[in-house]
């Protein structure tokens, strides 16, 4: 975080879930974007200014990331799934970190147990946020849409 080598407690059942439902959603929606989208799951790093943070998953735009490189290129949509370890982070330093990121128009902060998502979008005049508790999730950019269900359900099921 902001330069220092941060240690991060293990995922939860929960979470692991959760990641895996929102990457197989995102994976499933970027085939019908253009220009080309590609998802990422966990690991993949987003830069910014002076750290590298690793969402859960993400979205990138454009040309796909490289097979050695270790950052999207052009994030679009980062991902975080709340641990307990890791809530402030993901609610602070990283949220603002985003922010000042130009490519990176959504982020979305999922609750495992709750079912309930922060969707962080860039507007015209700022960051606008809304909590979503129930139905579609409309990313444009890139052009995408998710919906709560989809991903409770499928965690659920796993």
């Amino acid at each position: 975080m902001d330069g220092r080598i941060v240690a991060m407690a293990p995922d939860r059942g929960a979470n692991l879930r959760i990641n895996g439902a929102v990457y197989r959603a995102l994976d499933r929606a970027v085939t019908e974007v253009v220009p080309p989208c590609q998802a990422l799951p966990d690991d993949a790093t987003a830069e910014r200014v002076k750290a590298i943070d690793e969402p859960d998953a993400l979205v990138n735009r454009g040309s796909p990331m490289a097979d050695d490189d270790i950052a999207a290129p052009n994030p679009v949509l980062v991902v975080d799934v709340l641990s307990p370890g890791a809530a402030s982070t993901d609610t602070g330093g990283k949220l603002a970190g985003y922010c000042n990121v130009p490519s990176i128009s959504h982020h979305l902060i999922f609750h495992p147990i709750r079912r309930v998502v922060t969707h962080h979008r860039r507007a015209a005049t700022g960051i606008e946020t809304r909590i979503v508790f129930e139905g579609p999730i409309v990313l444009a950019p890139p052009g995408l849409t998710i919906t709560l269900e989809t991903i409770y359900g499928a965690a659920t099921a796993m």
